[in-house]
């Protein structure tokens, strides 16, 4: 039987770096034929396109594949299953294939794919990646603290402390063979420590944490794991299991927002941090059309942290237009946060 192609699921919260992590695996692909699945919460493909943008030998447009018709862990068979067989079926086969999750998926359901007879005797799951933005969970804005909810739970059982994001944040810890610690960069040393240590009480015996700062990390300590984690999904609980693998997004919305060219970035820089914090978005990412440059600019940021930069030169066909995605809880006041943004 010929050996089983590895696949590394990356999995993390809105904005913890899953994107910067596999660009920095393919600069540093050491020759191997990567292929992509790109999963993306919200209307516009903009991991794919930050991917493609990127300009690196080994990124190819045919390499890349979006699945954008919903939450990957919830589109298994309709997405997920033709997608990976259609890479299996090529000519010439990847020799890993990296798949990122949106910020949203729950890996376990996308594990437990990979014991689906049409993959499962061509694929496994090398390993799953969890990457977390240590600067946003150090401040409590991604992850909160459990074991206070837990006690306030516990001083009025009649209180409800359901928080959907802790329950994201606790199943893509739960199901990881490795955790990255990124943006270590915008802590102190023993800040780090401390995030470590309480990271690691959350996870299952035998995960590995590494710390990192831009995503940058060698491939080696990535990939190559052998975990073969479909086999031992029993040992990476989930608050959704015995439920038939369903979970409710209706917790998150997204919208886009489009309008035309920007002159002053940093003073739109500046609404857009104002508009974050006041409307408590947790995302935000998309492309700004900038008169008079050639490149189009990214930008993106999660909680008040705002980044910029020009990834590729704007097509010879392609309008010019910016676009940007907006991720929150439901119920975001989505004409309030378009005027404060457009001003």
């Amino acid at each position: 039987m010929a050996e089983k192609i590895p696949a590394t699921v990356i999995t993390g919260f809105l904005g913890a770096g899953k994107t910067s992590l596999i660009r920095h695996l393919v600069e540093n692909n050491q020759g191997r034929k990567l292929a992509f699945l790109i999963n993306e919460f919200g209307d516009l493909g903009i991991d794919r396109e930050l991917l493609l943008g990127c300009g690196i030998e080994g990124c190819e447009e045919d390499d890349v594949v979006e699945l954008a018709n919903g939450c990957i862990c919830c589109t298994v068979a309709d997405d997920f299953l033709p997608a990976m067989e259609a890479l299996l079926e090529r000519d010439s086969p990847p020799d890993h294939i990296l798949i990122e999750t949106s910020g949203l998926a729950l890996p376990k359901p996308l594990v437990k794919a990979f014991n689906w007879p049409e993959i499962r005797s061509r694929v496994t799951v090398d390993g799953v990646v969890t990457i977390v933005d240590a600067a946003a969970v150090a401040d409590g804005r991604i992850a909160p603290d459990p074991v206070a909810v837990q006690a306030a739970c516990q001083d009025d059982p009649a209180l409800d402390h359901d928080d959907p994001l802790e329950e994201v944040f606790e199943d893509q810890l739960s199901c990881a063979d490795i955790v990255v610690l990124n943006k270590c960069d915008l802590l102190h040393q023993d800040d780090i420590g401390s995030l470590r240590d309480g990271i690691a009480k959350r996870l299952r015996a035998g995960t590995k944490i590494v710390r990192a700062a831009h995503a940058k990390l060698d491939p080696a300590a990535l990939l190559g794991l052998q975990s073969a984690s479909e086999d031992d999904l029993d040992n990476r609980p989930s608050h959704h299991d015995g439920a038939d693998d369903d979970h409710d997004h209706d917790d998150f919305e997204s919208f886009v927002i489009s309008f035309g060219a920007i002159d002053d970035a940093e003073a739109f820089e500046s609404r857009l941090a104002a508009t974050v914090q006041d409307h408590n978005i947790l995302r935000i990412k998309g492309f700004l059309d900038r008169p008079e440059r050639d490149r189009r600019e990214a930008i993106h940021g999660v909680g008040p942290r705002l980044h910029r930069y020009f990834d590729r030169d704007w097509k010879p066909d392609e309008t010019r237009q910016s676009q940007i995605v907006v991720i929150g809880l439901t119920g975001l006041d989505r004409s309030a946060i378009e005027n404060a943004i457009l001003g």
